[in-house]
């Protein structure tokens, strides 16, 4: 392992190990709950009896079995028939990744949230004031994690994003790796060129019919060659492969562009109460993630497709951010009803834009007590939800409806890297 220099800026990269299906498992044991998910082949997906599902997170026995987030439920099932199926719970996820948020802030406030489970941390003036390494930090993270959180995660440590995100991918899970500058030829340069960060499915196959198989060969090829095939992706592609990335952390990362909420029905709707009922679902869990994200929304959209596959939006502006619930579902009510003329639906959606932070908004002169109380209700009602279950709660409107109360999973929080990116 390399030896830390003092004077390098030292970043950590922290992800955690199949993230929506541990934390799922880890609030589960919590609520009494018996079966770990995450020893047994489980998986994190829809629904698999309507007409929409995707693993979206799976368990390391599952891997064994050959499945692959991002395929549908019937033929994960297909690949082991007593597999496991969750639902997965965004609310709860939001609630997770803040917990995990404050426990890593604890060691520096430069912290950058990269996606709702990956962390940079930027841990330099840290070192300056405690007497242990980068590694021993890291691994005290780590622990702190497991102890306090009850899920694990992997740390890569270097001097750089690139390197330290590279390093997190090695041996999992609740490991720490480093990655210095150092420890490339042995560490990054023998790994397969499809596994560097940016190589992608179709790039992947054309660096292989220029007879570039590993990351130490792509490395060492002509910039200039590259670039002849590539373009100025070429010029990336080499400086990632010899672990070049100067992009600071930056803690004061962009807002959520926009929390979303979709679903493709169960069933065709061709009435308003059932129609309304699935938008009320949706918004219920949109709305929820707002409020575990911080972040009041501005402008609602509401979009549907029917069974003709025709696809209609429409889209408002409100006179002041929220994230209640009630006026949340009275705007994409009203757009709703401006958008259907009757026609059998198969899929409605809901997104949230032009967040903004909770703590810091422009009020309106038309704002009463009212909506303090409506805010106060909501929190409670999470707070519910939160510790005794999605099922604790339910609107009188959706019992005995065969609609669930809270519904959809489109999550559009977090915009990927921007200079790594």
């Amino acid at each position: 392992m390399s030896e830390y220099k003092s004077g390098d800026r030292i970043i950590l990269h922290i992800d955690v190990n199949s993230a929506f299906l541990s934390w799922e498992a880890v609030y589960r044991l919590q609520h009494g709950a018996t079966l770990d998910l995450r020893e047994v082949p489980s998986v994190v997906g829809g629904d698999e009896e309507s007409r929409h599902g995707i693993v979206l997170a799976k368990s390391i026995p599952a891997k064994k079995y050959g499945i692959q987030t991002g395929e549908v439920l019937w033929q994960a099932r297909s690949k082991c028939p007593d597999l496991i199926i969750v639902p997965p719970d965004y609310s709860l996820y939001m609630q997770c990744s803040t917990a995990l948020n404050d426990l890593l802030y604890e060691y520096s406030p430069i912290l950058e949230r990269y996606s709702i489970d990956e962390y940079f941390l930027d841990i330099t003036g840290t070192l300056a004031l405690r007497k242990q390494s980068p590694v021993d930090i890291a691994r005290e993270i780590a622990d702190r994690v497991k102890t306090v959180l009850g899920f694990t995660v992997n740390i890569g440590i270097s001097s750089n994003k690139l390197l330290a995100k590279i390093a997190s991918d090695f041996e999992k899970p609740d490991k720490v790796h480093t990655l210095f500058p150092d420890e490339i030829p042995e560490k990054l340069w023998v790994l397969p060129v499809r596994d560097l960060f940016m190589v992608g499915r179709r790039t992947a196959p054309r660096l292989y019919r220029l007879n570039i198989f590993s990351v130490g060969q792509l490395a060492h090829a002509d910039p200039q060659f590259l670039r002849a095939h590539f373009k100025s992706f070429g010029n990336l592609l080499w400086q990632y492969a010899n672990g070049i990335d100067n992009s600071p952390v930056n803690p004061s990362r962009p807002p959520a562009k926009g929390v979303g909420n979709s679903t493709t029905t169960p069933f065709n709707v061709d009435n308003e109460k059932e129609a309304l009922l699935f938008l009320l679902s949706l918004v219920e869990t949109a709305s929820s993630r707002l409020r575990a994200a911080r972040l009041l929304a501005q402008v609602v959209s509401v979009s549907i497709r029917k069974t003709d596959l025709t696809f209609f939006s429409h889209q408002r502006k409100l006179l002041t951010p929220t994230d209640n619930t009630e006026s949340l579902f009275k705007a994409a009510r009203s757009l709703f009803r401006e958008l259907w003329d009757g026609a059998p639906l198969r899929h409605l959606g809901v997104s949230f834009s032009s967040l903004c932070n909770d703590r810091f908004y422009q009020t309106s002169i038309f704002e009463d007590e009212r909506i303090y109380r409506k805010k106060s209700l909501d929190s409670s009602i999470d707070a519910i939800r939160l510790n005794y279950g999605k099922a604790s709660v339910v609107r009188g409107s959706f019992i005995n409806s065969g609609i669930p109360p809270l519904t959809g999973g489109v999550i559009d929080d977090y915009p990927g890297m921007r200079s790594l990116l």
